[in-house]
């Protein structure tokens, strides 16, 4: 059985951002960043719209820091490098160790939507996932109708895999939702599963 490794790093790297992992005091930038963003994200993200508080979004912070620890979750925080400043958050959760499989999970500060930056950061975490953690299969998985967040693993490459009709409610308007599910695949797998064999596996052919 694959065992995560003991040490995973707790800070990222790319050209723009800074990433590490949910820090105590952190609580405040992140509250700030969802009420600046609440129009955009509520719709899609059923917990932004229960995030009522500075010590609320403090309390979420310090859980994810402790799940982080104990490797029941990979969340990082995304700050721009050049002035610090908090922009979104980005992650590995619903993690099955005995494949080992991961969902990759992402939001941004909608001040600084645009950019690039999503791309960029989900871009350092699907490496991270796959060399640090030797994660075998890695998901994303959003609402049909989300172009924004669908626009993330089309652009790394993610092949759509399958979409789930009606599965889930609209947290904003109670209305049934289509959820589309990205795969990638370690590059180390020689071929996709038979099952889609006649697709691309994104991890094998995405260029750096």
């Amino acid at each position: 059985m694959y065992r995560p490794h003991l040490q995973a790093s707790t800070e990222l790297l790319t050209k723009r951002l800074f990433l590490r992992l949910p820090l105590p005091g952190d609580g405040f930038a992140l509250y700030q960043a969802l009420q600046a963003s609440k129009k955009e994200l509520v719709p899609w993200i059923p917990w932004v719209e229960r995030m009522s508080s500075p010590e609320q979004a403090e309390q979420g912070v310090q859980q994810a820091h402790v799940d982080f620890l104990q490797k029941k979750a990979f969340h990082f925080h995304l700050f721009e490098q050049r002035s610090g400043t908090f922009v979104g958050s980005c992650g590995l959760h619903h993690i099955n160790w005995d494949v080992p499989r991961m969902e990759m999970g992402y939001w941004i500060d909608s001040r600084f939507a645009g950019k690039g930056y999503m791309t960029e950061a989900a871009k350092a975490l699907m490496f991270y996932a796959f060399f640090t953690h030797d994660t075998h299969r890695l998901e994303i998985r959003c609402d049909r109708n989300n172009k924004k967040s669908r626009a993330i693993p089309e652009k790394l490459g993610f092949m759509l895999e399958a979409t789930l009709l009606e599965n889930e409610r609209s947290p904003h308007t109670g209305e049934l939702m289509d959820t589309c599910i990205y795969t990638a695949f370690h590059p180390s797998v020689s071929r996709p599963p038979e099952s889609i064999s006649g697709k691309q596996n994104s991890a094998l052919h995405y260029n750096n």
